[in-house]
């Protein structure tokens, strides 16, 4: 199967001022679901770093104080506690708007001047468009001249609060405030990849385009401009360490790192356009589908995303979808909740309208009945085709705001029954399939192996919509006797009345989903 079948060649990627491969083989990818796995996985690889080793970190937000284990340390502790020891650490997390407005401007800046203190440098990063964010979530970890421990940490989870729970979801003790129905400590349902090989110097080198890039780190005014210099932040990058030689191979992996940056001005250095190389590739992938796409996403709300698997499944008539959403936006609010809703009911009318009931999306609870938020941005097309990131399936994440995915296919075969469901001659790849099946056994209550008549795309649509449709209708039978296995339950979108409709639509196309591309593409209806 050559990577090209699925992956973005150079041309397609549409970006000719980056300096990062086109893809890498000989990787190795483990996914860590849940936020308790991530983070003591990240903590043993930090508590490991000797002097001279180097620690590169970016993110939208970071609380000092979140815990990585029960007992710690918290995330300032492991960071500042690394620099202190002489590993270089280097971070940019996202400037952020003020708390006020329920973002992370103090946690940020916090985490900035704790790991300062113990000798690294983070830089408050504010190089984006207007209402824009620096989304990606990072971590590169080098051993220069012991490559081959060198490993790096990319997807959806932040190293902040909310993260840290597990597979019992009952949420991390460490709570942020969100909507009344996921209550004070909210279930969270995220993916994190560990990855190692030579894919581990193209993160690096990703981050180093962004700390290199000479454009101020503020650009947005001279009010916030002056506060930073009034509270002595760092607004100057050091220079960095050089960067290793990438590491040897470690697997059987291709991995495409992805990323989305915005056209803006003043433009970065490395994409002077921007790079929309997450919308081409998800683009390139769902055209290929054939039986199944599986998704797990927080937003799920553009119709110009809905539009592209509309399309699929019309062009391929076995072509189902399944879709894992949260049952409630992350906020409430008369004002608040409107945007957040019409996107969402917008794109999935749009896929059922085009495929009916080859659409199919569900929401999770845990066993007390508390709803999960999902936060997870996964995709598992037809066993073959697999990408983890920071991006949302909307277009502020594919257009507008930074962020950073791994496409990943792998090398080895799986060899069980259908071998090949897509029916291409691709076959069924291990990676990809193991996935989506332990995602599946989690939100289905099955144990490890239990999954044979999870393997045929056709068999795994109806175990799912059967064990979704006895939860809802246990509840809507007023909850009489055991409840039945499973987490997942058909998720249910109400339309709006004209006059929510008549301002929400406006604000959620302006403020939620903005677009990031230059003029010429909008008009064009090009990513």
């Amino acid at each position: 199967m050559p990577p090209q079948e699925w992956l973005l060649t150079a041309a397609e990627r549409g970006n000719p001022d980056t300096s990062i491969p086109t893809w890498n083989t000989g990787n190795t990818v483990e996914a860590l679901i849940h936020g308790q796995r991530y983070f003591d996985r990240l903590a043993s690889e930090v508590e490991a770093l000797q002097a001279g080793d180097h620690l590169f970190f970016t993110d939208w937000r970071g609380d000092p104080d979140e815990r990585l284990r029960d007992d710690g340390p918290t995330i300032a502790e492991l960071f500042a506690g690394a620099a202190k020891r002489g590993v270089i650490v280097k971070g940019l997390l996202w400037r952020s708007h003020v708390d006020k407005l329920a973002y992370s401007e103090e946690e940020n800046r916090t985490l900035s001047d704790d790991i300062e203190a113990g000798g690294g440098e983070v830089l408050l990063d504010q190089r984006v468009r207007r209402g824009g964010s620096h989304h990606q979530k990072l971590v590169v970890l080098r051993h220069p001249g012991r490559e081959e421990l060198d490993v790096a940490f990319a997807g959806g989870i932040d190293l902040c609060h909310s993260r840290r729970d597990d597979d019992q979801h009952h949420g991390d003790p460490q709570a942020v405030s969100m909507a009344g129905a996921y209550g004070s400590n909210p279930p969270w349902h995220d993916i994190q990849l560990a990855l190692k090989g030579p894919v581990v110097g193209t993160l690096d080198l990703s981050f180093r385009e962004r700390w290199n890039d000479p454009a101020p780190l503020d650009q947005h005014g001279p009010i916030s401009t002056a506060t930073d210099m009034l509270r002595h932040e760092d607004m100057r990058a050091d220079r960095l360490p050089p960067q290793p030689p990438d590491p040897p191979p470690a697997g059987e992996m291709t991995v495409q790192v992805l990323r989305t940056y915005p056209a803006m001005r003043p433009a970065y250095g490395f994409a002077k356009l921007g790079e929309r190389t997450v919308a081409r590739g998800y683009t390139k992938a769902i055209r290929r589908a054939r039986r199944l796409i599986y998704l797990e996403d927080q937003y799920l709300w553009s119709k110009e995303v809905a539009q592209l698997f509309a399309e699929a499944m019309r062009e391929q008539p076995d072509l189902h979808l399944i879709a894992v959403v949260p049952r409630y936006p992350d906020v409430d609010g008369r004002f608040a909740l409107p945007p957040n809703q019409v996107g969402r009911e917008q794109a999935i009318d749009l896929c059922r309208k085009a495929a009916g009931d080859r659409v199919h999306v569900f929401d999770l609870e845990n066993h007390v009945g508390t709803p999960i938020y999902v936060h997870a941005k996964v995709c598992v097309i037809d066993d073959v085709w697999s990408s983890v990131g920071s991006d949302n399936f909307n277009r502020r994440s594919w257009t507008h705001d930074s962020e950073l995915s791994c496409a990943t296919l792998d090398g080895t075969r799986d060899g069980r029954e259908p071998r090949d469901p897509a029916g291409l001659g691709d076959e069924a790849r291990r990676f990809p399939r193991e996935l989506r099946l332990s995602l599946l056994r989690e939100h289905l209550d099955r144990a490890d192996g239990d999954d044979a008549d999870l393997l045929d795309p056709l068999d795994a649509v109806r175990a799912v919509t059967e064990t979704a449709d006895r939860l809802r209708d246990w509840h809507l039978g007023g909850e009489k006797g055991p409840r039945p296995p499973g987490r997942l339950v058909p998720h249910e979108t109400k339309k709006m009345p004209w006059y929510q409709r008549f301002w929400a639509v406006p604000a959620y196309r302006l403020v939620y989903d903005p677009d990031g591309r230059p003029w010429r593409d909008r008009r064009e209806g090009k990513w």
